[in-house]
């Protein structure tokens, strides 16, 4: 059985991680079999939203560490290797894929695994899930963009925390949505459907906006916005939002 699954229908890529006696631990098959599905969501017009998520009783809970050998005498292992290989490229496609991705956490997110949830556009997790920065405790420094995505969400202080339940990191804003458990799938699948039947090259331009501000100032904000902007107006979504809206009917969006 493949370690990533993917399956597509009525527009929404499910994208779920399928390690689940590992707790859906990553190694490089799945980091491999993640880059192909995120390559095949981005260049398939048909998909128009993905919803990542995994199977068994946990999220995933980061890297492997069984496949690392770090005994005595045992050479020293040069971190930043896998990370330049996998863990960054992966989190650079998912932040720029132009279309919307949903995260459905349903246990455990812990180390690059919650990393990695959070670069999701929208999360939703299970009320049981949590979400645990274990890298201290290994003598770690948090990776795949943990450093950058918590402080941003929940300021510097609240980033030290080093496990969160899934209600408080909804009321602290790191995630969008907490739900109970037997409801989760279900939720998620709804969120995504109406994605997958929405302005998808807005839906891309939008993350696009909203990803950069946090680097510019407000003058190149301003021109981005206006460049995106432009190229939003050409599109024929916006034609048919602007004439859904005088013709006072559901809008009917191509994705184009």
């Amino acid at each position: 059985m493949p370690s990533v699954l993917v399956s597509v229908e009525a527009g929404v890529a499910t994208i779920t991680l399928n390690r689940p006696g590992k707790l859906n631990a990553l190694n490089p098959e799945m980091h491999q079999l993640l880059r192909a599905a995120l390559e095949r969501a981005s260049d398939e017009p048909a998909i128009r939203a993905v919803l990542l998520t995994a199977a068994g009783r946990g999220f995933c809970t980061g890297q492997d560490l069984a496949e690392r050998d770090v005994s005595a005498g045992a050479p020293a292992i040069d971190l930043s290797v896998s990370l330049g290989s996998h863990y960054n490229p992966l989190v650079r496609r998912m932040r720029a894929l132009p279309k919307p991705i949903v995260c459905a956490v349903n246990g455990v997110a812990a180390g690059a695994g919650a990393s990695i949830a959070l670069a999701c556009d929208l999360v939703i997790a299970a009320r049981s899930a949590s979400f645990i920065q274990s890298f201290s405790k290994i003598g770690l420094v948090p990776d795949a963009g943990g450093s950058y995505f918590l402080p941003r969400l929940v300021g510097n202080p609240r980033a030290m925390a080093e496990k969160l339940g899934a209600e408080q990191a909804a009321q602290w804003g790191l995630i969008w949505k907490v739900v109970d458990d037997a409801v989760l799938a279900e939720e998620a699948r709804a969120l995504c459907a109406t994605l997958a039947n929405g302005p998808t090259r807005g839906y891309g331009l939008l993350k696009q906006a909203l990803y950069a501000s946090a680097g510019n100032s407000l003058d190149a904000q301003l021109e981005l916005e206006r460049d995106l902007q432009r190229e939003a107006g050409l599109t024929e979504d916006y034609r048919e939002g602007v004439s859904a809206f005088k013709e006072k009917r559901q809008a009917r969006f191509k994705g184009k």
